[in-house]
């Protein structure tokens, strides 16, 4: 496998609210930046292995998941999965991975076990984007320690930023005593509804406290995108001409330029 030039840059799609699209986002976020020519790795860090079945494997077959390497310490490398799309590997995710939680509690490195085990590898991509679970779990803390980054999804709809708060104090945390380097890379808006004005008023709330954090490109409402897992296919895939696959690659492009370009800082 060849090697990039430099550490890739890991991101984790994080929310502790469920279907805001944080599994949707990491999906096509991947996709796209592969479609770019970006190596790219998607690690699944929800035990609902939600971005596994979305590519297309039955989450249940598979032999070596991130179970295995958090727990049992095996290789990230003997767990990692080519998802068949040019510069697009998958880490996947099984069922056991719920079992993580408890079998780790005693373990005196736990927060630190998926920094360690995707270490060795950072050197073979030039993206790793971590899907997580709507929780603020050990696997979620997990992944901000190995983070540079967060993106957090963010529904537009009412009390949207009652849950945002909670994360970014989840994440002064774990800045203060786990990963310093951690910062929030991205606020993005989904299922975004132009003929409700609730929707708008969110986005604009979001953006009068987040304005730096938030990105431009607002994520519509989109019966293809909710169709295209089924098929274990991304929106690319499986409608490149609809409006979200549009949105999704135009986040793409404004967060690659975003990360590439100006790495922004947000304070605490």
């Amino acid at each position: 496998m060849p090697k990039s030039p430099r550490r890739a840059r890991i991101f984790a799609l994080a929310n502790q609210k469920g279907g805001v699209g944080k599994t949707t986002t990491a999906v096509n976020l991947a996709a796209y930046l592969a479609a770019m020519g970006r190596r790219v790795l998607l690690v699944d860090a929800d035990p609902q292995a939600n971005a596994t079945s979305s590519l297309g494997f039955d989450k249940n077959e598979v032999e070596t998941s991130l179970y295995d390497v958090l727990v049992n310490e095996q290789p990230a490398t003997e767990a990692i999965l080519p998802t068949g799309r040019p510069e697009f590997d998958l880490l996947p995710s099984a069922p056991a991975l719920a079992g993580a939680e408890v079998e780790l509690v005693e373990v005196s490195d736990r927060e630190q076990r998926l920094a360690r085990a995707i270490a060795p590898i950072a050197g073979n991509y030039n993206y790793i984007i971590i899907d997580l679970p709507p929780s603020l779990s050990l696997l979620t803390v997990n992944a901000l320690t190995a983070a540079d980054g967060v993106i957090i999804p963010i529904q537009c709809e009412y009390l949207a930023l009652e849950g945002l708060m909670q994360l970014v104090n989840t994440i002064k945390l774990v800045v203060v005593n786990l990963n310093p380097r951690l910062k929030i890379s991205g606020i993005v808006m989904t299922m975004y509804d132009s003929r409700n004005n609730l929707a708008a008023q969110v986005v604009e709330e979001v953006k009068a406290h987040y304005p730096d954090e938030t990105f431009a490109t607002l994520v519509p409402r989109n019966v293809r995108i909710g169709e295209a897992p089924s098929y274990g296919q991304t929106i690319r895939e499986y409608d490149a001409n609809s409006r979200g696959a549009q949105a999704y690659k135009a986040l793409t492009e404004e967060f690659a330029a975003r990360v590439e370009g100006l790495v922004l800082s947000f304070e605490f």
